[in-house]
């Protein structure tokens, strides 16, 4: 299959570039898998699509406020986005103006509680930058840093935990798990009264899930590893749920890569801890994941492959024609999707 395959139209002004003001208050499109059925509500009605004895898993990474707007030590405005922590109060980190930030630039941050020098240039451009402060490095991140919003958001984000989810708490991301930003802990609760388990497993999401796909044959793309975790507990709630006949519904792409990197050709979840650079697309079969909660996608992602590999690319496509004629709001801050 072609990357082409995966193209549609969208409006500019479909691009929703603040979150609602109630996270829950978001449209919610349903779509069969097997027939192509589309409905709407709101997420607020996600329980209703729901069954007692589900299991609802959450990605419970937490964003790092990672974009660091500092001077050079030589006069002059740059910016710093945290990558990938090196160790020893080193990073790699992408950096502008990068013809300004060569080894040896040296580069201050709010009133100087935070300095740091490039220690070098790597091949592909980015830096490793080595910091200095006092104290611990996360809480100077959340009083200078700020959330690294996606380059299609041009908006200023007014509350940095609209970039969370309610239940964030590993941190180490780069960018939002967004599919969870519309559940609220009244929405949780609901969900487990139920009768629905819900369970978590962490996926620091990296910046490469912004890469667009370079290559024309799909096939083709190298994705990007990124650092995944299942706990005992989520192993042992998902292969109770299957072995019962219930579904494992998964919200966001990076849940379902996770549970699908560490699943067994026999369909049982394992405990596991460490990179996947699992690349989902028509043609995959699942072994765990049932249905998908998930916002919408860009164009020839692949993000959107994967959602086609679930529901069919003519049905996913056809999904979306219909969500652009009824003004869904589209990606990060935008509507979401129950696939089952």
């Amino acid at each position: 299959m072609n990357t082409s395959d995966f193209y549609y139209d969208l409006p500019q002004e479909l691009i929703a570039q603040t979150p609602l003001e109630r996270r829950d208050s978001s449209r919610l499109m349903t779509l069969n898998k097997a027939t192509g059925e589309v409905g709407h509500a709101h997420f607020y009605d996600l329980p209703s699509f729901l069954r007692p004895g589900d299991c609802l898993i959450l990605n419970d990474s937490r964003v790092l406020p990672a974009r660091l707007i500092g001077r050079r030590e030589t006069g002059g405005a740059c910016e710093v986005l945290l990558l990938t922590d090196k160790g020893d109060k080193t990073w790699e980190c992408l950096v502008r103006p990068g013809r300004k930030l060569r080894q040896g630039a040296k580069v201050v941050f709010g009133d100087g509680e935070l300095t740091a020098e490039i220690a070098q240039v790597l091949p592909d451009g980015n830096r490793l930058v080595r910091f200095d402060y006092e104290g611990i490095f996360l809480e100077v991140l959340e009083r200078l840093g700020k959330m690294p919003l996606p380059p299609y958001i041009k908006a200023e984000l007014q509350d940095q935990e609209r970039y969370q989810t309610v239940y964030s708490r590993e941190v180490g991301s780069a960018a939002a798990p967004t599919a969870g930003l519309h559940f609220t802990r009244d929405l949780l609760a609901q969900v487990e009264a139920m009768g629905v388990k819900v369970c978590y497993v962490t996926l620091h999401v990296g910046l490469g899930t912004f890469r667009p796909v370079s290559e024309t044959e799909l096939e083709r793309h190298v994705m990007h590893a990124e650092f995944c975790t299942v706990p005992p507990e989520t192993a042992q709630a998902v292969n109770e749920t299957k072995a019962k006949g219930g579904r494992v519904i998964c919200v966001g792409t990076t849940s379902c890569r996770t549970v699908e990197s560490w699943a067994g050709e026999d369909g049982r979840l394992q405990v596991g801890s460490g990179w996947t650079d699992i690349y989902i697309y028509p043609g995959y079969r699942f072994k765990v994941l049932d249905c998908l909660v998930t916002n919408f996608h860009l164009p020839e992602s692949t993000l959107i492959m994967l959602v086609s590999a679930l529901a069919g690319r003519e049905h996913v496509l056809a999904a979306y024609r219909e969500a652009v004629e009824e003004r869904y709001r589209f990606f990060s801050f935008g509507d979401a999707m129950f696939i089952y």
